[in-house]
């Protein structure tokens, strides 16, 4: 074989192997198998269910899973998990950018939606259980309680995020008008931090930690921006 033919051969051999940057490429756009949603959403389910079942079993049953106030404790249960689901949806885009896993993006509004599901829930528990649907007693409540006008406000924005989570209204908002509304996540998580933590009133040792949490998805995403800038700007 000539010298040519062996340096063309050689070429298409390249040609055909992908080099290291290629490689890394394919390994983050890989798609996850199909029952991994299917999976997680079924985990997303499991404390709406157990706290569900052991609240019916405490009063039906005269079991104790949820303690001396099982309403209490419900509605602390739900509240808990709505701002661990916010910190699941907050920590997916720097999670993203850590690892190069950037399937985890298709989940992120799944993990928002729970959030808001166990907010609904959270609200019924309050309203439904709790206060026996006396909308006079809960206007009297949201009135005297400032901890829960903040719930009541934090609720409230977390409705416009729910029912933008769609396809078809990411497409009728438009890419950059939606990622402006959602924005409203770092209000609501702010918002439900102030919640919990005047509702504890004594031992604020949890809400300290959430707090710690959500500071730390904000500075990650504070950092990020700022280098985007000042990498925009250098390269203008």
């Amino acid at each position: 074989m000539s010298e040519a033919a062996v340096r063309t051969q050689r070429g298409a051999d390249a040609a055909r192997t992908p080099d290291a940057s290629t490689q890394r490429h394919r390994a983050r756009t890989v798609r996850p198998p199909r029952w991994l949603k299917p999976l997680l959403f079924a985990l997303c389910l499991v404390p709406a269910a157990w706290v569900i079942w052991a609240l019916y079993s405490d009063f039906a049953r005269v079991t104790s899973y949820l303690g001396a106030n099982p309403i209490t404790e419900a509605e602390h249960f739900t509240g808990k998990w709505t701002l661990r689901f916010l910190i699941v949806t907050l920590a997916t885009t720097p999670l993203r950018r850590l690892t190069g896993w950037n399937w985890l993006a298709r989940y992120r509004r799944m993990f928002g939606l729970f959030a808001f599901f166990y907010a609904a829930l959270h609200l019924s528990m309050y309203v439904g259980v709790d206060m026996g649907f006396d909308f006079g007693d809960i206007g009297h409540d949201i009135v005297k309680h400032p901890y829960i006008t903040i719930g009541m406000t934090a609720f409230l924005l977390l409705i416009p995020l729910a029912v933008t989570s769609t396809n078809a209204m990411v497409r009728r908002l438009g890419g950059a008008r939606w990622r402006s509304l959602h924005r409203l996540v770092y209000v609501v998580a702010v918002l439900g931090v102030i919640h919990f933590w005047w509702a504890v009133k004594k031992d604020i040792t949890e809400p300290l930690i959430y707090a710690l949490v959500f500071g730390a998805l904000f500075g990650a995403r504070i950092i990020w921006l700022a280098g985007a800038r000042r990498t925009g700007r250098t390269s203008s």
